[in-house]
């Protein structure tokens, strides 16, 4: 099937509304004429209210905020992914639950000025490579209906390829971010592990788990990285990742490839001829070609479905999958079930085996820069993975599901589309924290394909990628915080997704009152007075510049900031509140501080 709706990049809808040619407001509302025009009820299982998304994007304009880096931009997340207010079923209905808050990563998304549309379809539980498996349906490919849309993040890849959203985000854990990407013409990135938080996502294995990318282009996978990584104390798989500028040279690159007796696409033609293609185009743009020992990674992957991280998932379901195994679905439940016998002997000697795994697959990078391989070995319709569902869904991850066992970033590109619109597509990979490096191959790799975006006829623009500029420690902006984003309550976690770090508490200087400000959620209001003012406890945060924007953007009021005195003769910004709404509000200043005023509470 061919549609009529051409793809718009991040980027072209972000220079749109910074000129004024077009609202974020305005793009919202064509974002939900689109999903009316494609008419694909298998596409979101969870669709925003779009009077509220076109409301939250008009606050935005009152704002005047056009710098944030995501200003207006429609994101579609996929539901394994907390959004405050819409339900995370993880395509299971008898799971489903309504988060209180958003994941982190949406979190970071939203502060950045970005507009969720709604859920994503994918694989349940983030168990599949096919798109199929799913009680809401298959969301349709749109380069052609009658072939998959792969998995398990079917419908974020769905939703950027046929010109929905720019952006949206997906899962990875053995390939769910790469393949979708493959089968719809789109970019997809995983990024290295711990580099975005995982707080607030449904694993499917916590171990191994990456949430992803999926964009038009790789200029706009690389911007919206850079939004969304950071170190996140609330996750435990958390890691501190510098993310390096790109260098988009090819020019004596060491790019490891597959050698012929490695090579297996299942017989089809297109797919290895793809590849040869995909070689001669990296070697025109000056890389070096090198064979290299596949086996380790073959054996790493095979690991994936025959060891621990089987049980990993079933920890996940147990529970449900106990009380209601009926409200599984039949192929989900038959790849997860065997790890609820997985005994610990087992589970150890897997370790052991990955382990020497890693160390031989280690030994090639002294020799290779990165790899250059088939994102997956074949294109499959639906007929065939009806008919074999999970055979063939096994033979698509075949160099994928080593990745993240191996702790690999990886950057997934259109390559070909054939003439009978087949997409198809290869992945780079590199040790953890090349993600950079990997974009910059990746953009010129994409410029020199020239291929149309997603299922659109635009060929993709030649631009250079934004360099991340060097953090500097004491390019901070220190934030005293009253309320609910202080540790341990539950807005801190937002603090921390846009870059927040604590510095210490402190009283502020004694003039100020406190007030409960009314509403459905308890929060107070600082207010600055001349008379019978005292000290309120206050917790100092420091952030980044473009976290503290985010964050001021974020605030709604009454509350606004402005400058705080401190007890230490020092000033901050911080959060204040306006005097109006205070009158009439509960004073609780005798309190001392939000916490104390929490603690009496809960004792009463």
């Amino acid at each position: 099937m061919t549609i009529e709706i051409e793809p718009l990049t991040l980027t072209e809808i972000l220079a749109s509304h910074r000129s004024g040619e077009l609202t974020p407001s305005q793009t919202i509302a064509r974002t939900f004429e689109r999903i009316r025009a494609y008419d694909d009820p298998a596409l979101f299982i969870t669709l925003r209210d779009e009077n509220d998304a076109v409301g939250e994007a008009a606050a935005l304009e009152e704002k005047s905020l056009r710098d944030l880096p995501l200003y207006g931009i429609p994101v579609a997340i996929k539901d394994n992914m907390d959004v405050a207010g819409l339900p995370t079923t993880a395509a299971c209905p008898a799971f489903a639950y309504q988060p209180k808050h958003d994941a982190a990563v949406v979190a970071r998304l939203r502060a950045a000025g970005a507009i969720v549309i709604g859920k994503t379809n994918l694989d349940q539980f983030a168990t599949g490579l096919v798109g199929t498996r799913s009680p809401y349906g298959v969301p349709r490919n749109p380069l052609r209906a009658d072939l998959i849309p792969g998995g398990s993040s079917s419908g974020s890849a769905v939703a950027v390829a046929a010109g929905i959203v720019p952006i949206s985000l997906g899962t990875d854990t053995a390939g769910s971010g790469r393949v979708p990407a493959m089968l719809n013409n789109i970019v997809g990135l995983k990024p290295s592990f711990g580099l975005v938080s995982m707080g607030g996502v449904v694993p499917a294995c916590r171990t191994l788990d990456c949430v992803s990318i999926f964009s038009l282009d790789v200029a706009d996978a690389w911007s919206l990285l850079r939004v969304i990584a950071g170190f996140d104390a609330a996750d435990p798989f958390s890691r501190r990742i510098l993310i390096k500028s790109p260098d988009a040279s090819f020019k004596g690159v060491r790019l490891g490839v597959l050698a012929p007796k490695d090579r297996d696409f299942f017989g089809d033609t297109g797919s290895a001829r793809a590849y040869e293609t995909a070689l001669a185009r990296a070697r025109n743009l000056g890389a070096a070609l090198i064979e290299f020992a596949f086996a380790p990674f073959a054996d790493t992957g095979r690991l994936l479905y025959e060891g621990p991280w089987v049980a990993e998932r079933w920890s996940v379901i147990e529970e449900l999958a106990r009380r209601e195994p009926d409200s599984i679905h039949p192929i989900t439940r038959a790849v997860i079930a065997p790890g609820a016998s997985l005994s610990a002997v087992e589970t150890f000697r897997a370790f052991y085996r990955l382990a020497g795994l890693r160390a031989k697959a280690q030994s090639i990078w002294s020799d290779i820069d990165a790899l250059l391989l088939p994102t997956a070995p074949a294109v499959y319709n639906r007929t065939e993975v009806e008919a074999d569902n999970i055979r063939l869904n096994s033979r698509l991850g075949t160099y994928t599901n080593f990745v993240n066992l191996l702790d690999l970033c990886g950057l997934a590109v259109p390559a070909v589309i054939a003439a009978d619109r087949r997409p198809y597509g290869v992945t780079f990979l590199a040790p953890s924290g090349q993600d950079g490096f990997l974009a910059g191959l990746g953009q010129t790799f994409e410029a020199a394909s020239r291929l149309p975006l997603g299922a659109g006829k635009k060929p993709v623009a030649s631009r250079r990628l934004p360099a991340e500029p060097p953090t500097k420690e004491a390019d901070v902006v220190e934030v005293a915080l009253f309320g609910a984003h202080m540790r341990g309550l539950p807005l801190n976690r937002d603090v921390i997704a846009l870059g927040g770090k604590y510095v210490r508490t402190i009283a502020t200087g004694a003039s100020y009152r406190c007030f409960l400000l009314p509403g459905a959620v308890s929060r107070p209001g600082i207010l600055r007075v001349d008379k019978g003012g005292t000290s309120i406890e206050a917790e100092i945060w420091s952030m980044p510049p473009d976290g503290f924007g985010r964050f001021v953007a974020s605030i709604p009021p009454p509350l606004g900031f402005g400058t705080v005195n401190l007890s230490d003769g020092t000033q901050v910004m911080g959060f204040l509140v306006e005097a109006a709404a205070a009158a009439g509000a509960r004073d609780i200043s005798h309190f001392g501080g939000w916490r104390a005023f929490l603690a009496e509470s809960a004792a009463a």
